[in-house]
């Protein structure tokens, strides 16, 4: 049995169909409320799970910014709670955490033997989850993913997802931002990933992106270029957009200890990119 927190996230929307054929117990609110331990431990014990896919998280980089008790309370006390409850279940656990922990320059690409140095409140509390993780857990993979794509028009209010907003509805000009880097993920690909991964038995921190990086602007770009439009697209650097959480110039990652491995399943951003806008099109 798998059970799996978040199920209806933007993650957890693709879990059904990638794991098709396994037996799967799916949870979200209100059903299971990650913060509370009494409910993470009843709902564990009556499961019975081999296996916890968490995918239950604050992922509002804006809003952990600006309600810090409820970031930490659900990305690392939640996880807390989880990493616990599997510790008494002696089940596995996979824990989604973000290319976000890192804090690099430019065009910098991390690996998993990189520095961490997160720059906001979503990052260093999904990097405080890790942790736990590790300190609890001996039987646990730790996936970081990058800026992730997914959930097609129900569940993506996310970059992606606006950008193909405004192109169906026939937008003549775009501004998109220049100066950050970034590694998309394709939250299916991701999925599959992990299915692929967890029968491996080779437990650990992996880096599990598509492979690449770009800045926004590069998406932007391919995502006109794949719906075949004539519309004006600006660079323009992140000071035109000011938000509440401080972003990393770069959180781009590489698939490393996946390549030394001969592991690495995912494929080019590009690639799972043009899938999904044109998924999008003929779903529109």
């Amino acid at each position: 049995m798998i059970l799996v927190t978040g199920a209806n996230g933007m993650v957890g929307s693709y879990v059904r169909e990638i794991f098709k054929g396994e037996d799967l117990y799916l949870t979200d609110l209100p059903e299971l409320d990650i913060t509370n331990k009494e409910q993470v431990f009843g709902m564990i014990k009556r499961v019975k799970p081999s296996l916890v896919i968490h995918l239950a998280a604050e992922t509002d980089v804006d809003k952990c910014e600006q309600a810090v008790d409820h970031a930490y309370r659900t990305n690392t006390l939640g996880t807390q709670n989880v990493a616990l409850a599997c510790q008494r279940a002696d089940c596995e656990m996979v824990y989604i955490s973000t290319g976000a922990v890192f804090g690099g320059g430019p065009g910098e690409i991390h690996t998993e033997f990189s520095p961490t140095n997160p720059r906001n409140v979503y990052a260093r509390s999904k990097l405080e989850g890790e942790k736990i993780v590790q300190d609890l857990l001996t039987r646990y993979y730790i996936f970081r993913a990058g800026w992730m794509i997914g959930g097609g028009r129900q569940k993506d209010i996310k970059f992606v997802g606006k950008i193909i907003q405004f192109c169906l509805e026939g937008r003549r000009e775009i501004k998109a931002v220049s100066d950050k880097y970034g590694t998309p993920t394709f939250a299916r690909d991701l999925v599959g990933g992990i299915k692929e991964l967890i029968k491996t038995g080779n437990y650990g921190v992996y880096h599990l992106g598509n492979n690449g990086c770009c800045t926004r602007y590069d998406i932007a770009k391919k995502i006109i270029e794949i719906l075949g439009l004539d519309i004006k697209l600006t660079s323009v650097s992140s000071a035109e957009f000011p938000l509440p959480a401080p972003r990393a110039e770069s959180e781009g990652i590489r698939n490393y200890k996946l390549e030394l491995l001969g592991l690495n399943v995912m494929r080019n951003w590009e690639a799972a990119l043009a899938e999904y806008v044109n998924g999008w099109r003929q779903n529109a």
